[in-house]
């Protein structure tokens, strides 16, 4: 059997893994040192070019749940991650160096992975495209072809997204957008000096400094929220903080409005409309903490704007990352529309299992919506909000049977159930590749 992998990154890597240890032969195609890009150093598989950092080890956080899920798993970028670890706490961090040489060396150590040196200009079937956020732009034409020309973007501008939890429902209230349609919106209403203390704050927030290659682009397509209160006292209030047509409970109006819309169907996520932003993420806390009603708003997705090519993956790849009508061609890593570097291993790691299904007839594999793992295949396959690449979070999954007040053992209750439905899933089909 043979398959191919088309980018050497970690799901590129982590997918070439899961296929050659159950006996298929691997071509990974790497197009790094003989094609850069702007942000990479060299050519080593697996490069990390932002942190070192792979988040928290904590099992009853999404990123530790995450972590102890792919160690049932079996995944390659965990266990290298832990030999090439450095101290960082609670968090599991690595030098970048050793952790791209295990990952080279594992993959050599199988026997049945090539690595070629080349740009890859043509999408075969029987392959997992691992691109990542960088995609090449002749083969960016190709994926194009592929999905239609309409799901394939290249900059990533998301609005922050908060637990409906973690909102003060007493000082919020729902209501149309403009005073349009049905009452959808959570609505965080501001007095005038609410406004201008909110206003004077984000104009002063600490900003992530765009690259060379980021800057026209973005800043041609979306305004970030920041940039907007630079240009003048009222242009939030004429821009998303409008608050037309919206009136209390006493009919009473207000100097500004900030919208909070639903991100799913469990009342578990809302995000801040309008709100795309360049503030680093401690800036984001400490100031869109100050809106009224989310004094304690706990973020599951931060703002973003930088470059990123990524798919509207919903609709056009299934729940096991295969593409629709095309079922021998799989996506994973970032370019799904997964945020984060294990997230990018796990898609990766789910894909080729699922290939390796494919090319021996078996039933491809969808996980538990409960786990980590599952909630991401969920989500890039069905999502129907404002489709932005997303991280794990206890809220992709479905709420608690039983409503648990305290934070921490809610948590804690999260991560059990994922975990107990990974392990009986794998038990369930022992025999089976996974």
């Amino acid at each position: 059997m043979k398959a191919c992998v088309i980018g050497g990154g970690l799901a590129g890597s982590e997918a070439a893994y899961q296929l050659a240890k159950r006996g298929v032969s691997v071509t990974l195609y790497e197009m790094r040192p003989v094609v850069a890009t702007p942000v990479h150093r060299g050519g080593g598989l697996a490069e990390l070019v932002c942190s070192n950092s792979l988040k928290s080890v904590d099992v009853n956080t999404a990123q530790g749940t995450l972590k102890e899920e792919m160690r049932l798993l079996d995944s390659l970028t965990l266990r290298a991650a832990y030999i090439a670890r450095v101290p960082a706490g609670n968090a599991l961090a690595v030098d970048r160096e050793r952790f791209s040489a295990e990952i080279e060396k594992a993959l050599d150590a199988t026997g049945m992975v090539t690595v070629v040196r080349e740009e890859v200009t043509r999408i075969p079937d029987d392959a997992i495209v691992a691109t990542g956020p960088l995609t090449s732009e002749k083969l960016a034409v190709e994926i194009e072809k592929v999905c239609g020309g309409q799901r394939l973007y290249f900059y990533d501008a998301a609005a922050p997204i908060v637990t409906g939890a973690s909102i003060d429902r007493g000082k919020v209230f729902f209501a149309a957008r403009y005073g349009k349609g049905d009452a959808d919106y959570l609505n965080c209403p501001m007095t005038k000096e609410e406004y201008l203390a909110f206003r004077e704050a984000l104009v002063a927030a600490r900003r992530v400094i765009l690259k060379d290659f980021e800057k026209g682009e973005l800043f041609e397509n979306c305004m970030p929220v920041e940039e907007m209160a630079r240009r003048g006292a009222d242009a939030l209030r004429f821009g998303p903080l409008r608050p037309v047509g919206i009136r209390g409970a006493d009919g009473e109006k207000y100097h500004a409005v900030v919208q909070l819309r639903k991100e799913d169907d469990y009342d578990g996520l809302y995000n801040l409309v309008g709100f795309q932003t360049n503030l680093v993420f401690p800036e984001q806390e400490r100031v869109f903490r100050m809106i009224p009603g989310l004094e304690n708003a706990e973020f599951v997705r931060y703002g973003v704007m930088h470059r990123n090519t990524f798919l509207h993956s919903p609709g056009f790849l299934n729940a096991d990352f295969s593409v629709r009508g095309r079922e021998r061609l799989f996506f994973a890593g970032q370019i799904t529309g997964v945020e984060g570097y294990l997230e990018s291993a796990a898609s990766g790691l789910i894909a080729g299992i699922n290939l390796y299904e494919r090319l021996t007839g078996g039933s491809t594999h969808v996980l538990p919506e409960t786990t980590m793992c599952g909630s991401l295949q969920k989500y890039v396959s069905e999502y129907r909000g404002d489709f932005q690449p997303m991280h794990v979070s206890f809220a992709l999954t479905p709420p608690q049977e039983n409503r648990i007040k305290d934070k921490a053992l809610r948590k804690k209750a999260y991560s059990e159930r994922a975990l107990s439905d990974l392990t009986k899933y794998i038990e369930n089909i022992k025999g089976v590749s996974i």
